[in-house]
């Protein structure tokens, strides 16, 4: 009878490591299509990156009211992706989005190169929003070209 319990608990033990090489293997399985899946999705979205266009440079530049009586005088030109064509775009709404990103703005915020970073991050993000025509982006940067505060 002894031999019996003995023979009927081996079966048991097997189980339980059976199921313990099964887990493993499924999470081992699991990690590895996880990663290949970033690993992929990762190149689509580089292949996915706009391809620069025309710049379209502001004709003139504009001066914004800044906090405590302090100015900003600011040219700025977009880049344009591939897919917006080789039209300039009208940049008259992306006059509007400058004066309401740096007006009330302090000199402090604007004499460090990351609060201009900063600013400059706000105000891209909102020109692509608004220049996204048909989910087409037709903006991908803004750059400098007069950057002056007093």
């Amino acid at each position: 009878m002894a031999d019996e319990k003995e023979t009927a608990e081996a079966p048991k033990k097997s189980n339980k490591m059976m199921m313990i090489v099964i887990a493993v293997v499924m999470v081992a399985l699991g990690g590895g299509g996880a990663g290949a899946f970033f690993m992929l999705r990762g190149d689509s979205a580089e292949a996915a990156a706009p391809k620069k266009g025309i710049v379209t440079a502001a004709e003139s530049t504009i001066t914004v009211n800044l906090a405590d009586g302090h100015y900003l005088k600011l040219g700025f030109a977009i880049q344009q992706t591939e897919e917006s064509g080789d039209h300039a775009i009208d940049l008259s709404e992306a006059y509007q989005l400058v004066i309401d990103e740096y007006t009330g703005r302090t000199v402090a915020e604007l004499s460090t190169a990351e609060g201009r970073a900063k600013i400059k991050a706000e105000l891209l993000a909102k020109l692509i929003e608004t220049y996204t025509v048909d989910d087409v982006k037709e903006v991908m940067d803004v750059y400098y070209t007069s950057f002056v505060t007093q």
